[in-house]
């Protein structure tokens, strides 16, 4: 397993490598002059020339990469062009809110997911089924702006139950429900869409272990519904639910995006969002870079917890 860990660990190095060049040559590429930013209305060519000459802008696109990558190296990711300040402490900043909600947004969603996903599958073509099934596509059709649009409508202006977006009030001071109460919206419609396919994946994985014919076995045994599904059917479909959950972190932090826009939540979409329009270079590369370092990592998580919860699946 270590060894295993190891290599994986080498081949995310060079993923990230071509990862950051990639991305370092689509920045480079977007419309616009970063000299822009720096410039006023009255500037002469000379100052505009002088403030391109101090960023390096001036440098071939290697010696601009080359001298970002080195940065890099030694932790350092330059500073922001549209706040001036350290891009590290910006993201870290935007980062805490985006796991936080992420992490209540899956928890939520899975909680909800795999109950529902068993019991339509263990009462397969029943009202419940179809009902849950219907709900599911629903789920999966509705647009993540367009659901928290409606959310906000009904919930935040009509009924005035949840706030309209933030993470805090004006005057900082919450109780815990307060604080509680900025998640649920911006929750429920990132987690709607990874509910509704989740319990999808797990109704029709359920639906094929019942066929096998160790429950068939168990069922002639007259082994109770609960202890059918505790020790033969949940625990053979925990590798494919866990392929999905590892399938939903990718498109997660894609999603948050643009939940966090129509919610003015405080963190890395948000935070993407003001980059791009802004060109803020800095920024973007290091959104890009842990972007796609989370997706590596949890890809080997996934991949190493296979081996915990199947123990026919070895890595030697």
């Amino acid at each position: 397993m270590i060894k295993y860990i190891g290599k994986r660990l080498l081949v995310i190095i060079p993923v990230l490598f071509v990862i950051s060049i990639l991305a370092f040559v689509m920045v480079q590429m977007a419309p616009g002059d970063i000299a822009d930013l720096y410039q006023s209305p009255d500037a002469t060519p000379e100052q505009i020339e002088m403030i391109r000459e101090n960023l390096g802008l001036n440098d071939s696109i290697v010696v601009q990469y080359l001298r970002w990558l080195g940065n890099l190296v030694t932790g350092d990711l330059g500073f922001s062009f549209r706040t001036r300040t350290s891009v590290v402490g910006l993201v870290g900043q935007a980062l805490t809110p985006t796991v936080q909600l992420m992490l209540t947004t899956l928890v939520v969603a899975y909680i909800v997911a795999i109950p529902l996903g068993i019991y339509a599958a263990n009462h397969k073509n029943t009202w419940v089924d179809n009902l849950i099934t219907t709900f599911s596509f629903a789920g999966v059709s509705i647009p993540n702006f367009f659901l928290g649009m409606l959310m906000i409508y009904f919930f935040s202006v009509e009924l005035g139950w949840f706030p309209i977006g933030g993470r805090e009030n004006l005057s900082g001071e919450m109780d815990f429900w307060q604080s509680i109460s900025y998640y649920v919206l911006p929750s429920i419609v990132l987690g709607t869409a990874y509910c509704a396919n989740m319990t999808r994946y797990v109704r029709s994985t359920i639906i094929g272990i019942n066929e096998q014919n160790y429950v068939r076995t168990a069922v002639a045994k007259g082994l109770t519904e609960e202890k059918i599904i505790n020790g033969h059917t949940l625990p053979n479909a925990l590798v494919p639910i866990l392929t999905v959950i590892g399938s939903d972190i990718p498109r997660l932090i894609g999603g948050a995006v643009v939940t966090e826009q129509v919610f003015r939540w405080p963190g890395i979409g948000s935070l993407m969002m003001a980059s791009i329009n802004a060109r803020d270079y800095p920024v973007i590369m290091a959104i890009i870079l842990f972007s796609a370092f989370a997706v590596l990592a949890c890809n080997l998580l996934v991949d190493v917890s296979y081996a915990y919860v199947d123990p026919r699946i070895r890595y030697e």
